[in-house]
């Protein structure tokens, strides 16, 4: 479970990052042909989606932290492993959370981005709307992130964990 939550919040972050980077980099590029000057100062896009793949390093970093100490324990009841079903369930969906919402403001960014960078090389006018659109599509992979950061945080104790276990036997 582990290596699903690093691969949902690592990967798909990194896709997001990199289809909103490609995307609107396409549109600083055709701007850029009319508007040379302008190019810097619509790069922010660019930036914001990068910044996305950040989200997903900083999850599978915290979660793997979090996950290494618990490695199995034996005791005189026997052997039980310390990271639980639960935890593994909550750190796979803190994973998916910010996989899946910073792919999804990747992709948002990147489009818009396209888009506004466009419109910024035709009516230099539309450049703060522009930034505006940036940081809310921005905002959905820091809920992403503040979510995933939460949710990793559930777990049950070891002490839960060897109570519900010696129960059974």
């Amino acid at each position: 479970m582990l290596f699903a939550c690093h691969f949902a919040s690592h990967l798909l972050s990194d896709l997001g990052s990199a289809y909103g980077t490609a995307k609107a980099g396409v549109g600083i590029a055709s701007m850029g042909v009319f508007k040379p000057r302008a190019v810097m100062k619509n790069i922010i896009p660019v930036i914001m989606a990068g910044i996305l793949g950040i989200y997903g390093l900083i999850v599978a970093v915290i979660v793997g932290g979090k996950a290494s100490g618990l490695n199995p324990e034996c005791g005189s009841a026997g052997c039980y492993n310390r990271y639980t079903a639960y935890s593994a369930y909550a750190h796979l969906a803190a994973g998916l959370a910010c996989g899946l919402s910073g792919l999804a403001s990747g992709m948002a960014i990147g489009i818009a981005g396209d888009a506004g960078v466009r419109a910024v090389g035709q009516q230099p006018a539309l450049f703060v709307p522009n930034i505006l659109i940036m940081i809310f599509a921005e905002a959905l992979g820091l809920y992403g992130l503040i979510v995933a950061l939460l949710v990793s945080g559930y777990s049950q104790s070891a002490e839960t964990a060897a109570e519900i276990c010696q129960s059974t036997v």
